[in-house]
């Protein structure tokens, strides 16, 4: 393998890739962190990141890598599970700069494209012509076109629309010499132009190897280990695109393709079938093959136990009776017809209980469970993580139900715990296990498990690979399943295509061993005292920021409603400002070998554009919370240190604020004189173009006396409002809506004392001591009520989450958990309070921003259930406003929140129509909204008072009128 030698190769690469044209490459610590890992257990710090624009970018990288000893490795998402994106050498990302639809033949149904597009970008380029690419990962949302032809993806839908390989037309790929190699499959028979002397010699080294090639490859329909070479066979044409289609980027890097597309069926049917176990489920395909499924999934009740679990009940709609299912998806331009076939399915079906689903937006949820199996299999049975490794190996459909017995006993040998599913009309299954591989025996442990099932496998007569690619995790198993002289083929063919070993080296011939490389075993448990509890994960730092596994869900570039995460990738589309790339990055610090501790710049720069929204904490599949593990990485860093200013003003705001008060009229007019404001803003650490809003004139508390002392009779159903400080010092009115609203359904609210703080911008800067101290006295406060069963609201959507989420992660004790336990929005008392009927909205538009906190802890399905029982016509926004607390308003920031705002708020706001109600109870999406847009937001109870006292605007008459 070529490895670098000389301390200098970075800077002195990259000096010379920069001469050779290529705009962006760089060689920072951030940068190579982020990249040292992909979806797999590996990581292999790179000497280089390059961002290529065009074909002669990657032509000129993989020349001077070869100049420099270095290896190429190509990548799109970083999705690989097997290790196939990584490498120590230069690695090309090309989804940044190289991506896009060239050209789209609606009538021959072909696509030009490169290779950094993303797949579902491709999709709804498609769409509006009826078509579509017809395979379809689970991540489609993030995987690039060039990623799928390397590891030849399939997805779900493979059955009905065949693999990568299957829908490739064209490729343009780069060979290991640097030049460029054009190949077609639109003829009559299968042609390439360029490396003439290379074709001669593939064909010299298959016409050597006939007999191996037609015996050992290609002997069923997921058989993805090694290289296609069956593809070269004089019965197959020479066929080049098939043999780059699934080669690992070890052949060739593509710079673009032509893509076949497929029409979508105007009518869909999913048919759930229920069965005892897996294994019986399994056993079932050779009765559903006969009716043209589209797709045929296997999941069991340990996934779907997950998602109950991870999402709420409500997640998985109503299943058939049983532990293990089928999922089979049918579609036709008839719906009759389709629908008769599937009738006919279930009806022939031997399972225990089945179910015809024809409402789209029921499949939708159920296919959901199927596309965040990855995800969600990152916890096993047992509670542990679950690791990549054994993930998608196959065997012929006929064979799955015996391989699947056969792989849980196995399993119980080796004292491992999983979570199949996967594609059984093909014989694929995905798996993760529960190896130890932070126990000083684990990476053997892992080891004599792969060896074992690689046999199993090969006695079943499957494929180590029946989707992902070899890669690192199963390049040295290959002898299990090929003969010696396939693996020469292998090898020749190898060194034929790229010489000098330059591209991916490590994968598939002269792999590395299964077990180097690993990135769990080499990370190190923090010694310095942490501040934060890491419940879910036995309070160990190193096994939270491990529990991602690199999905890549983070940098999906398709998003709707009731998605957030990571709202700063989306807006920079940076890797190391993704939620996977800062987690690489905290990975890396606890590894040692390059990112240098809590105060490391690498650290401090991965961390920074984080917005503490959380939206990772409920859209991650793995739980990655990175708002807490940013709020535990400042507290380590500025321990004992002087803090950036904006930590001793924004994130002290509640106690300014609070000596504000007593003379909030000279405290607005002083802002508002030019002189004393830009020095305020700059005292304060904040941005000069951001607005500050004004303190109320009278504070919240001050200004409800009368309201709370004059309650509702003796009768009313106690109920304590949480008072937090921005409702308190900045909008003094909403917190007389909120106790009007109460009082209104029947409750006798009393707001809490001055003492109870949550302690959040303490929080969100770090200062996590401080935070605790008032996170206690709060809780102290708030138990005696809580204990004696009354309910406690919060106002503020943030503050509330803390009390909710951040008490028990800082104070983990019984109390805290008492009082999260007790603490709810509006929505959810009043939704919950059969007594209360909401007041008219019917006609009403309203454009919606839940606020990120909200989301990722309390969710906003009862504000969403309410609104609807009340009859608004709501729009839901997804992502973040942008402002998020003081992320938005501190320097050097301001850029970042606008171009959040711009994704999903902002476009919002402008489409919206005059009349509309922009509802927000966050105050910072409020605040956001008036600076960017001078647009008023309302909190719920604002809009409940108002509904319920006077009328609304509508956009249109209530039905019936």
């Amino acid at each position: 393998m070529l490895r670098v030698t000389n301390s200098s190769a970075p800077s002195a690469l990259r000096r010379r890739l920069l001469r050779e044209g290529l705009r962006d490459v760089r060689t920072d610590d951030t940068t190579r962190a982020a990249y040292s890992s992909d979806a797999s257990l590996y990581r292999v710090l790179p000497t280089a990141v390059a961002f290529p624009e065009r074909e002669a970018d990657v032509a000129a990288a993989v020349t001077t890598a070869a100049e420099f000893g270095l290896g190429v490795t190509a990548r799109g998402a970083g999705t690989s599970v097997a290790g196939n994106a990584i490498g120590d050498g230069l690695v090309l990302d090309l989804s940044r700069y190289f991506g896009g639809v060239l050209d789209l033949d609606a009538e021959a149904r072909l696509a030009r494209v490169r290779p950094g597009l993303v797949h579902a970008s491709l999709q709804r380029a498609a769409a509006p012509h009826g078509l579509r690419f017809g395979p379809d990962p689970s991540t489609h949302t993030r995987c690039t076109i060039g990623g799928m032809i390397g590891n030849d993806a399939c997805g779900a839908r493979a059955l009905g629309y065949g693999r990568t390989a299957d829908n490739v037309a064209e490729l343009t790929v780069i060979t290991g010499t640097g030049q460029p190699l054009r190949t077609s499959r639109l003829g009559d028979r299968p042609t390439a132009t360029g490396c003439q002397s290379g074709q001669r010699s593939l064909r010299e080294l298959v016409a050597g190897g006939l007999g191996e090639l037609r015996t050992e490859l290609g002997r069923f329909g997921r058989q993805i280990s090694g290289y296609a070479l069956h593809r070269l066979l004089p019965e197959n044409g020479f066929d080049l695109t098939g043999l780059f289609v699934g080669s690992e980027g070890t052949l060739g890097i593509v710079t673009e393709a032509t893509v076949r597309l497929v029409r979508d069926p105007a009518h869909r049917v999913l048919v759930a079938l229920g069965y005892p176990d897996l294994a019986a489920a399994a056993e079932a395909t050779a009765h559903v093959l006969p009716f043209r499924p589209l797709a045929c999934e296997g999941i069991d009740s340990r996934i779907v136990g997950v998602v109950r679990e991870r999402k709420g009940p409500g997640a998985v709609p109503s299943l058939p009776e049983g532990r293990g299912w089928l999922l089979i998806e049918l579609g036709g331009d008839e719906p009759g017809e389709v629908l008769e076939r599937a009738t006919a399915l279930a009806d022939g079906a031997d399972a225990i209980e089945s179910r015809v689903v024809t409402d789209p937006g029921e499949q939708a949820v159920l296919w959901r469970i199927r596309e965040d199996g990855a995800g969600l299999a990152g916890r096993a049975p047992s509670g542990k993580p679950a690791w990549a490794g054994w993930e998608d190996a196959a065997v012929p459909p006929d064979r799955l139900a015996a391989y699947l017995r056969a792989f849980d006993r196995l399993l119980t040998e080796h004292g491992l715990t999983a979570m199949p599913f996967g594609h059984f009309g093909e014989g694929c299954v995905h798996v993760r296990m529960d190896f130890p591989l932070d126990a000083e025996n684990g990476t053997s442990a892992f080891r004599r498990f792969l060896l074992d099932a690689a046999d199993l496998v090969a006695e079943h007569g499957g494929t180590l690979s029946g989707e992902h690619g070899d890669g690192r995790a199963r390049g040295e198993l290959l002898p299990k399943l090929y003969s010696p002289r396939m693996l020469a083929l292998f090898a020749g063919t190898k060194a034929i295509l790229d010489p000098r070993g330059v591209l991916n080296p490590g994968v598939l011939v002269d792999p590395r061993p299964l077990d180097a490389d690993l990135r769990v075993p080499s990370a190190r448990r923090p010694v310095t005292p942490l501040a934060l509890g890491y419940p879910g994960d036995s309070g160990d730092f190193s096994s939270a920021v491990h529990r991602c596994t690199g999905v890549g869900k983070c940098r999906s570039v398709v998003r709707g409603p009731g998605v957030v995460m990571c709202p700063s990738y989306e807006a920079t589309k940076e890797e190391k400002d993704s939620t996977r790339g800062r987690a690489h990055v905290l990975q890396e610090m606890l590894n040692g070998e390059l990112v240098g501790g809590w105060r490391s710049p690498a650290v401090t720069e991965a961390l920074d554009l984080c917005l503490s929204c959380k939206g990772c904490a409920s859209d991650c599949p793995t739980g990655i919370d990175m708002a807490a593990y940013k709020a535990e990485a400042t507290y380590q860093a500025y321990k004992g240190r002087p803090r950036p200013r904006s930590h001793y003003t924004l994130g002290r705001l509640p106690m300014w604020a609070n000596l504000a008060r007593f003379a909030p009229r000279l405290v607005n007019a002083m802002l508002r004189l030019p002189l004393v404001r830009r020095a305020a803003l700059a005292l304060a650490g904040v941005d000069p173009r951001r607005e500050i809003p004004p303190f109320a004139r009278h504070t919240a508390r001050a200004s409800t006396r009368e309201l709370v002392a004059h309650g509702p009779a003796e009768n009313g159903k106690p109920v304590v409002v949480f008072l937090d400080s921005f409702t308190d010092h900045f909008a003094g009115d909403l917190a007389a809506d909120v106790l009007t609203v109460l009082r209104a359904a029947g409750y006798a609210p009393r707001l809490t004392g001055p003492e109870v703080c949550c302690g959040l911008t303490w929080i969100s800067t770090g200062q996590l001591d401080t935070a605790r101290r008032k996170l206690a006295t709060s809780v102290e406060a708030l138990d005696a009520a809580v204990s004696a069963g009354v309910p406690v609201v919060g106002i503020e959507p943030s503050c509330t989450a803390a009390l909710r989420h951040d008490a028990v992660d800082l104070l983990g004790t019984d109390a805290a958990r008492r009082v999260a336990g007790a603490v709810r929005t509006l929505a959810e008392l009043l939704g919950d309070d059969p007594d209360w009927t909401p007041p008219d909205l019917r006609g009403v538009e309203v454009v919606a921003q839940p606020h990120c906190h909200q989301h990722a802890v309390m969710g906003w399905e009862a504000d969403a259930a309410l609104l609807a029982d009340a009859g608004a016509d709501v729009c839901r926004l997804g992502g973040c406003c942008g402002l998020a607390g003081n992320f938005g308003v501190e320097r050097g920031h301001y850029e970042v929140s606008v171009a959040v705002a711009g994704q999903h708020l902002l476009p919002a706001l402008d489409e919206a129509s005059p009349g509309a109600i922009f509802l927000a109870d966050g105050f910072s999406c409020r605040t956001q909204a008036a600076d960017l847009r001078g647009r008023e937001g309302l909190h719920l109870a604002q809009v409940l008072r108002r509904a319920a006292g006077t009328s609304l605007t509508r956009t249109r008459p209530p039905a019936g009128e």
